[in-house]
């Protein structure tokens, strides 16, 4: 990790002339199953995109099908406005100037690193395709290890040399299926940061494949949230935070708690307030949804009467259950700063409505 970290800043990899990639009502069927349907999008040159939804939503179709691995039963796929999978035309994989990295990183056993990383660059002469792969070796902090076969690389260093593989043929665009995912936290971070360095450098679009809301507002300049195959919301990170689509969406973004209440006078009521109801109907039935951080205590006898049921350490902040009158479940509230009140404690709650969002029920 030491040697991504501390990589020379006079290496750099080499920039490339970044493509628009767009989907214009892209489906993909597997005989009666729908993995992928109506997917409309386009990722900007030079644009690092976040793929992020469940497992099975279908985000790993996506790239197949961007990369010419799999061909679309619907719509189109174009580069830089041309079309390269749809109706009349398909640009077979080689031709398309796409990079693809695979969760697995699929490293060739019997090549070493050097051969892996030179792989695909015969169109080349020896001599220059081994200094374009020693290059970016260097860059990603593995010039020491040229020689290593790939099953005495760690999942760090294997996942730097698919990486290096990917960025060596110069790519307009980069897809990545989850390629964070087999590092642990600490490595993780690391290899994250120095891969959307080394994008930023190169310039490439990027569509990264993640199921880590926290990891995808962190890597991407834009994130497309996928659900049951279809986009469900497109936009920054800022944006899908704090204006979800729907409740769903919401709640993949964070754990919430969810109050169920009536919209009378333009507010829905609850439990534990009122909460604006963001146009809902009067009568109308509405569940606020109430983020853990948003939630404050104090001494009691003011704000909202409650209880500390159970604490819980959990080193960066600390995971309170609070018992409310009216609630069937308790309140859940994560607390950065220290907080005086023990398992036991009558409390006052204050809960802050800029950290509520409000849905229609169902």
């Amino acid at each position: 990790m030491a040697d991504f970290q501390n990589a020379s800043p006079r290496i750099r990899a080499s920039a490339v002339i970044p493509a628009t990639l767009s989907f214009e009502g892209v489906g993909k069927s597997f005989g009666d199953i729908h993995a992928i349907e109506d997917v409309t999008f386009t990722a900007e040159a030079g644009e690092v995109i976040g793929l992020l939804g469940p497992s099975g939503c279908g985000k790993s179709t996506l790239l197949r099908l961007a990369s010419g691995i799999e061909e679309p039963t619907r719509g189109r796929i174009l580069l830089d406005g041309r079309e390269i999978s749809g109706p009349n035309a398909f640009v077979p994989p080689e031709r398309r100037g796409v990079g693809l990295v695979f969760q697995d990183y699929a490293l060739f056993p019997h090549l070493d690193v050097m051969g892996n990383a030179a792989f695909g660059l015969s169109n080349l002469d020896s001599r220059t395709a081994l200094a374009a792969a020693d290059n970016a070796l260097r860059r990603v902090g593995l010039g020491h290890r040229l020689r290593a076969m790939p099953g005495d690389l760690s999942g760090g260093e294997q996942q730097r040399v698919a990486l290096a593989r990917a960025i060596v043929p110069r790519p307009r665009v980069l897809l990545m299926d989850e390629p964070f995912s087999n590092l642990d936290k600490r490595m993780r971070d690391t290899v994250r940061e120095e891969t959307v360095a080394l994008l930023r450098e190169t310039g490439a679009t990027a569509l990264i494949v993640t199921h880590d809301p926290e990891e995808a507002m962190r890597i991407a300049d834009r994130i497309v949230l996928m659900r049951t195959g279809r986009v469900v919301q497109v936009g920054d990170a800022r944006a899908i935070y704090h204006q979800p689509v729907d409740l769903e969406a919401a709640r993949f973004f964070c754990d919430l708690n969810e109050v169920q209440g009536i919209v009378r006078n333009g507010g829905l009521t609850t439990p534990v307030g009122t909460f604006p109801a963001n146009g809902l109907a009067e009568g109308c039935l509405g569940i606020a949804a109430i983020r853990p951080q948003s939630i404050r205590l104090r001494a009691p006898g003011f704000c909202l009467p409650g209880r500390v049921l159970e604490r819980r350490f959990l080193g960066e902040l600390e995971l309170f259950d609070l018992a409310v009158q009216g609630l069937d479940a308790p309140l859940r509230m994560r607390a950065r700063e220290s907080v005086p009140f023990q398992p036991g404690a009558d409390v006052g709650i204050e809960i802050d409505p800029r950290e509520v969002l409000v849905f229609a029920t169902g």
